[in-house]
C-alpha cells in the first residue's frame, strides 16, 4: 500500500513543522509548502520543502501540478491578532486570497479532504466556560474573523465540489517536540511561555503580568494551552478521519480547563531554575478572564486524546528547544 501524500501549507513554521514530523514518523509522505516570511528552513527537516507564497496563484498552480495529494492540513496565515486590528486589510488579502488559491488548485487537481487550522479566536468573547461549538460566532479581530470567512469558504466548497474538510478550533499552541527538532521561533515574540524562558535567559530584562485583579483563584489569566505535539496528532487524527469518509466538520481542541499566567510563570522558574524578573501591570483592555475551550467533540469524532496535558511537560519541552537551538533564529 502507497504512503499517504500530504501538502502541509505553512509546514516551516511553529505547528507545521512539529505536524509534519509527526506525519513523517507515522509513514506519510510529506511536502512542506512555505514562503519563509515566519517559518524557517531549519525547522522543515521532515519533508520536501518547496518555497512559494499562496498568494500567488502560479506558485500554487505550479506546486499542485507537479504532484499528487491525498489530502492538504493548511497552517499558512497571519495570526497575530493586535496586528491584525492595525493593518486588518493586509489581514484579510493573505488569509483570504491564500485559502481561496489553495481550495481553487485542491479543486482543479481533484484533491478534496483538507485539515484547516482554525482558531478558537471565532467565538470572541466567551458567554461561559469551556466554550463548546455550538456557541455563537462573533469573533472581535480581523484575525479571528479572517478564519471565520474561511470557515464559511470551507462550507460553501463542501456544499459546492465534494471538498471534505475538518476545522480545528484552539487558542494556545504551547511547547516543542519533546526531542528539540522543532519548535517556537517567531520574530518578535508575543507569546507567553516563549518571552517568559527568553527573560529566564537573561534576553529579555522583564517578564509582564497584565492584571493580577481577575475573578480566578490567582487574580491572574486563566488561558487555554494544548502542547503542540497533541495539536499535531489531532491534525493526523484529522487527516484520517476524512480519508475514511468522515462528514465535514469543525471542531474545538482544548484543555476544558486552562492554567492561570501566575501558574505558568511559577513552573518556567522551576523548570529554568531562576527567578525571572517580573512586573505587575493594569488589565489590559479586551482581556477576558477566563478563555477555554471545550474538546468533547474530538475525543468523540475524532479520538483524540492529549498525551501532554501537564503545564511542565509545555515548558519543559519549550526550554529543552530553546537550549538545543538557541534563543533566536539562526537564519531571517
Amino acid at each position: 500500500m502507497s504512503a499517504v501524500k500530504v501538502l502541509v501549507t505553512g509546514g516551516a513554521g511553529y505547528i507545521g513543522s512539529v505536524t509534519s514530523k509527526l506525519l513523517s514518523r507515522a509513514g506519510f509522505e510529506v511536502t512542506i509548502f512555505d514562503n519563509l516570511s515566519t517559518g524557517h528552513r531549519e525547522l522543515a527537516r521532515y519533508g520536501e520543502l518547496v518555497v512559494g507564497d499562496l498568494m500567488n496563484s502560479e506558485d500554487v498552480e505550479k506546486l499542485f501540478a507537479g504532484r499528487s495529494f491525498d489530502a492538504v492540513v493548511h497552517f499558512a496565515a497571519l495570526s497575530l491578532v493586535g496586528e491584525s486590528v492595525k493593518i486588518p486589510l493586509w489581514y484579510y488579502r493573505h488569509n483570504l486570497l491564500g485559502a481561496l488559491n489553495l481550495l481553487d488548485a485542491m479543486h482543479k487537481h481533484n484533491v478534496r479532504n483538507i485539515v484547516f487550522s482554525s482558531t478558537a479566536a471565532t467565538y470572541g468573547e466567551p458567554e461561559g466556560t469551556p466554550i463548546e461549538e455550538t456557541h455563537a460566532k462573533r469573533p472581535i479581530s480581523p484575525y479571528g474573523r479572517s478564519k471565520m470567512c474561511i470557515e464559511w469558504m470551507l462550507e460553501d466548497a463542501s456544499r459546492a465540489l465534494d471538498i471534505r474538510y475538518a476545522a480545528l478550533r484552539y487558542f494556545n499552541a504551547a511547547g516543542a517536540d519533546p526531542e528539540g527538532e522543532c519548535g517556537e521561533w517567531h520574530v518578535p515574540e508575543s507569546h507567553l511561555i516563549p518571552n517568559l524562558l527568553r527573560t529566564a535567559a537573561g534576553l529579555e530584562p522583564i517578564f509582564r503580568i497584565f492584571g493580577s485583579d481577575y475573578p480566578t483563584p490567582d487574580g491572574t489569566c486563566i488561558r487555554d494551552y494544548i502542547h503542540v505535539q497533541d495539536l499535531a496528532s489531532a491534525h493526523k487524527l484529522a487527516i484520517d478521519y476524512l480519508l475514511s469518509g468522515g462528514a465535514p466538520q469543525s471542531m474545538n481542541l482544548g484543555s476544558a480547563t486552562g492554567t492561570s499566567v501566575r501558574r505558568m510563570y511559577d513552573i518556567a522558574c522551576a523548570v529554568s531554575g531562576r527567578k525571572i524578573p517580573l512586573e505587575e501591570y493594569e488589565r489590559r483592555a479586551g482581556d477576558p478572564a477566563v478563555l477555554v475551550a471545550s474538546r468533547g467533540k474530538a475525543e468523540k469524532l475524532l479520538g483524540w486524546k492529549p498525551q501532554f496535558e501537564n503545564p511542565e511537560a509545555m515548558i519543559r519541552d519549550a526550554w529543552n528547544f530553546y537550549e538545543k537551538n538557541g534563543f533566536a533564529p539562526k537564519i531571517r
